[in-house]
């Protein structure tokens, strides 16, 4: 005994017995010759921001925060932020639609120098400079001590160095020293003043390589050429 539903109807039939019988299906499949798209993709676009204070790296946020979209600046689709600076670090700000920079950059075997302004309260002893050259433990997220140092001086006129906001962040006295590593990975800068027993009170990307923020002002883009961006920012195309 078999159950059968009909094709468009709803309703069930007991039968003793079901036969069927197959035409014979006769088919040609006409020759198809294929022919590669002629679609170009659209070049990737390159750009640096002076992030202003109080922004984050990013377009997106559930928290009430300046994002990169407030900006007055009309950027393409898929663009995303390399190597981000926190809400309350200012300066430079890399951005792309190419997503393999971030690798060539930040992931290499090859380590590429960062350049900061850094205000610290109160004045830096020379002891405490020479303490920041040659290394200061620092603890990572695994619990691990990390040896970090950097290249020091101690800065008389920050302004010479890029555009800053008109903000007060210290009252004197008060130092600005300027910091070059290679990482930068969890807040390094912040914490490397810290264990000099000192606080950052503002914190400025100015240069990744030889690309510089020069007169850029805060909250302001600009965009590069594709050969510019990775000569400045020493890093090859492959």
């Amino acid at each position: 005994m078999y159950r059968v539903g009909i094709f468009g109807d709803c309703t069930f039939y007991q039968v003793s017995s079901i036969k069927y019988q197959v035409s014979s299906i006769k088919y040609q499949v006409s020759s198809i010759k294929y022919q590669p798209s002629t679609f170009n993709p659209m070049p990737h676009r390159y750009f640096v921001l002076n992030k202003p204070f109080n922004m984050v790296s990013q377009f997106v946020s559930s928290h009430a925060v300046g994002l990169l979209g407030d900006l007055d600046f009309d950027f393409p689709e898929g663009t995303h932020a390399i190597g981000r600076l926190d809400n309350h670090s200012e300066g430079l700000l890399l951005l792309t639609t190419n997503k393999k920079i971030t690798r060539l950059l930040f992931l290499s075997d090859t380590p590429h120098e960062r350049t900061y302004l850094v205000q610290v309260n109160n004045i830096v002893s020379e002891a405490n400079i020479e303490r920041l050259r040659n290394g200061v433990p620092l603890r990572v997220k695994n619990g691990a001590k990390h040896l970090a140092a950097a290249k020091v001086e101690v800065v008389d006129d920050p302004a010479a160095y890029c555009v800053l906001e008109d903000r007060l962040t210290a009252y004197p006295p008060h130092t600005w020293l300027l910091m070059t590593i290679t990482e930068g990975k969890f807040h390094q800068v912040r914490k490397m003043i810290g264990a000099i027993r000192h606080k950052c009170k503002r914190l400025v990307r100015i240069s990744i390589e030889h690309l510089h923020l020069g007169d850029l002002a805060p909250g302001c883009v600009k965009e590069m050429e594709e050969g510019d961006f990775f000569e400045q920012l020493k890093i090859k195309n492959d």
